[in-house]
């Protein structure tokens, strides 16, 4: 079993129901709107580990395939976003333990579009997707609608032990110093602890 659904055993369940009922024609204020709390924002799935699912915060990429363009949303659980005729919201996201193989992560969301059935109708909103979307194997669940796609970039969260920003930690204790850069300019000197 994927390190991912150790922490979240509702995450399977939620998997497997997530390709019923693809289309709908549900109203939209009380589903996209965040009206009502969904049980994973609320921290009714929460592991114990790492950042509480409310101070989550995700990076989702949408792309408008008719003109190219091409945008992040940044969302925090139960949070959505309108852009044009599309709205994207955000349940929860989850990534693995840094100690966990391989490294993972994921994204529950629900797309909605506005748009007509036939020419003769009106336009409404449709649910055209809802469920897990994964960085690493985008294949296992993807957005299919012939004009918009969305995907997971990022998944904001740490967990106990990790640095701040271990990148720049990596950086610094890699580098002696008194070392100067490549260019000959001189670095500013770090504060005192």
């Amino acid at each position: 079993m994927p390190p991912l659904f150790r922490l979240y055993p509702a995450a399977v369940v939620v998997l497997a129901l997530s390709g019923c009922n693809r289309q709908s024609n549900a109203p939209l204020p009380a589903e996209a709107t965040g009206a009502a709390p969904s049980a994973l924002a609320s921290g009714a799935g929460e592991s114990g580990y790492g950042t509480p699912v409310k101070d989550r915060v995700a990076t989702l990429g949408l792309i408008n395939k008719r003109n190219n363009i091409a945008q992040d949303v940044v969302l925090k659980p139960g949070e959505s976003r309108q852009i044009g005729n599309v709205i994207i919201k955000l349940a929860t996201c989850e990534r693995t333990a840094p100690w966990e193989d391989p490294q993972e992560m994921g994204a529950f969301v629900q797309v909605f579009v506005e748009e007509r059935a036939t020419i003769k109708d009106k336009l409404a909103w449709h649910k055209v997707f809802s469920g897990w979307l994964f960085k690493h194997a985008p294949s296992i669940n993807t957005v299919e609608h012939p004009v918009y796609d969305v995907w997971i970039k990022d998944c904001a969260m740490k967990f106990p032990g990790e640095d701040d920003d271990p990148a720049a930690a990596s950086t610094s204790a890699a580098k002696p110093k008194g070392s100067k850069p490549a260019d000959g300019a001189s670095e500013p000197a770090a504060p005192p602890p």
